[in-house]
């Protein structure tokens, strides 16, 4: 059952629809563009039964951590569409502070970090709409009460000082504001350099060795930032290299990282969207 919601003009007009229990809220977003839905319509569901992440990975949706997707038409050109990650990622850590969580910034180029471990992440997807218009849907998933286990990586919940829970509830009222906020300042993408230079203010590693992974192979060196189009910059025995798509790993010390970081873990996969 849902429960549509038009929220106060200090939310920038978002609407709201609420479920119990979903497939994913990126899946509904999508149907309810393709069936002409209006601009500005957050899903948020309790639990999803099919929720992903980047590159089609399973992501795991229990109660109490926050699924939620924003859903935009014609929000800027196709061509910068893939800024929104950015967008959101600025938000979604100053909401997270805003609420008192501690020992958290971004990795790239869409993670929440607690604590050195993934708590959160955001999947960014389009959707043709003929006509030549087209609607875009910012996932966000949180680790507010769960962390999933046996993933092959670390992954912690948003806590506040003293280890106090956040809760999704107060994290999506804070997420909403936040992410219009960092809408507004990107200017439908006109303004991205704004976003980066917020965005690198909580990036992680930044001077530090770091491992990628992607159809290249996998190597090391150290990550310099991002540049104005949001590609990672990493300084390898190549010379400087701008990443476009990549699975990323913080080195915990200078050097080359352990091999157990590239393996692939049994069983389910999931990643944080």
């Amino acid at each position: 059952m849902t429960a549509a919601l038009r929220l106060d003009s200090a939310h920038r007009g978002w609407s709201i629809v609420r479920f119990g229990a979903i497939d994913s809220t990126n899946e509904e977003a999508r149907r309810r563009a393709l069936a002409g839905a209006a601009d500005r319509l957050w899903i948020v569901a309790d639990e999803q039964t099919a929720g992903r992440g980047r590159r089609g990975r399973a992501w795991i949706s229990p109660k109490g951590n926050l699924h939620a997707s924003a859903l935009m038409i014609d929000p800027c050109p196709p061509a910068v569409a893939a800024q929104l990650g950015f967008v959101a990622g600025v938000a979604l850590v100053r909401a997270a502070k805003d609420l008192g969580a501690t020992d958290i910034g971004l990795k790239w180029p869409n993670d929440l970090m607690s604590h050195g471990a993934k708590c959160a992440g955001i999947l960014v997807e389009g959707v043709g709409l003929g006509g030549g218009r087209a609607a875009c849907v910012v996932g966000v998933g949180a680790n507010c009460a769960h962390a999933p286990h046996d993933l092959g990586y670390a992954t912690s919940c948003l806590t506040r000082t003293g280890g106090q829970a956040v809760g999704p509830g107060e994290l999506l009222q804070r997420l909403v504001e936040r992410f219009g906020e960092a809408l507004d300042a990107w200017r439908f993408g006109q303004a991205f350099d704004r976003i980066r230079a917020a965005w690198l203010d909580y990036a992680l590693g930044l001077g530090e060795r770091i491992a990628i992974q992607n159809g290249a192979g996998r190597r090391e060196g150290v990550f310099e930032g991002i540049d104005a189009a949001g590609r990672l910059l990493m300084r390898s025995e190549r010379g400087l290299e701008r990443i476009e798509a990549a699975d990323l790993w913080l080195s915990p010390r200078l050097g080359a990282l352990p091999p157990s970081v590239f393996s692939v873990p049994t069983g389910r996969k999931a990643e944080p969207r």
